[in-house]
């Protein structure tokens, strides 16, 4: 048990170093230029001066001191911070070096910390077929390090995706407007496709999170989902629903199908985003994602 608490804490570790580089290095600046404060609040009042706008007066102030006085507000810099990560099955696969679920930690960490950096709030929200851990958001290095563990290390009680609901609950619980994070590999149903325009569970919750929210997707993608290596009869199987099915990868047709599949469920479920405003970035395993990650906000920072 204390060397298995070792490991644990060493690949958390391992994990804190390499992204607080990076968000050093490389992603502090982008992350803040699109990410540094909605609202106003309210800072003090002042004598009225010529050319100030009049709807800015403070009528209370004025009337108690006979001088015209105008309210001044400041910028709110502090944000929530909401990361929601999709621990169903299928997030163990890997192909390369790192799973879905090992990529999906160190995303939620870069993101945390460069949130941190910000001085925002984060909070983290685990989930299957529902809601499997809250943390409400907090500040601070170990808060962060909380975060890491349970994204790596949580045991989930469901095999199984239900992005509505988690969706539905998170809108519940967080009263003020938020920064969302949804990291998932958005494979939901026996048949796992992507939500499309025909998943309208799935892209109302998606809609409906992102007007009241500030939804950001990221999609965790495996490259053995998007092509099959010819190496002969491939026996696969749905982690969360346990269907198998055997492949035979050397047939070139069987391939092809399999890549035009898979290449059009990610255009149809990118175009679905789209047409909801919602922004969406591919993450890969088996490549660096941090250059992405601030050509992303870069470009996002333009249009907002």
């Amino acid at each position: 048990m204390r060397e298995k608490i070792t490991d644990m804490l060493k690949k958390v570790r391992r994990i804190e170093i390499r992204t607080n580089r990076q968000v050093s290095d490389a992603l502090a600046g982008a992350y803040h230029s699109v990410f540094k404060g909605r609202g106003m609040n309210f800072e003090e009042s002042r004598e009225y001066h010529a050319g100030d706008e009049t709807r800015s007066i403070d009528w209370n102030v004025t009337a108690r001191t006979g001088k015209a006085h105008v309210k001044q507000y400041k910028e709110e810099r502090e944000l929530t911070i909401m990361i929601v990560v999709d621990l169903s099955a299928s997030g163990l696969f890997g192909s390369s070096q790192e799973s879905k679920r090992e990529k999906a930690a160190e995303l939620a960490s870069t993101l945390a910390f460069s949130a941190t950096r910000n001085n925002d709030k984060v909070g983290l929200a685990l989930f299957t077929d529902k809601v499997e851990l809250l943390i409400p958001p907090r500040k601070g290095r170990q808060h962060i390090l909380r975060l890491i563990r349970e994204v790596l290390f949580f045991e989930p009680k469901s095999l199984r995706t239900n992005i509505a609901i988690t969706l539905d609950e998170i809108n519940r619980v967080l009263k003020r407007k938020a920064v969302v994070f949804l990291i998932s590999d958005f494979l939901q149903g026996a048949d796992g496709l992507l939500p499309t325009e025909e998943s309208s569970d799935v892209l109302k919750a998606l809609t409906l999170t992102n007007k009241r929210h500030d939804l950001i997707c990221f999609n965790i993608i495996d490259s053995r989902e998007k092509f099959l290596p010819e190496i002969g009869l491939l026996n696969l199987e749905d982690s969360e629903t346990g269907e198998c099915v055997v492949v035979d990868t050397t047939n070139g047709s069987v391939r092809n199908d399999y890549e035009k599949f898979n290449t059009q469920r990610l255009q149809d479920f990118k175009k679905a985003l789209k047409k909801s405003d919602i922004d969406l970035l591919n993450i890969e395993t088996d490549k660096a994602y941090i250059n992405s990650l601030k050509s992303f906000f870069d470009s996002r920072r333009k249009r907002r």
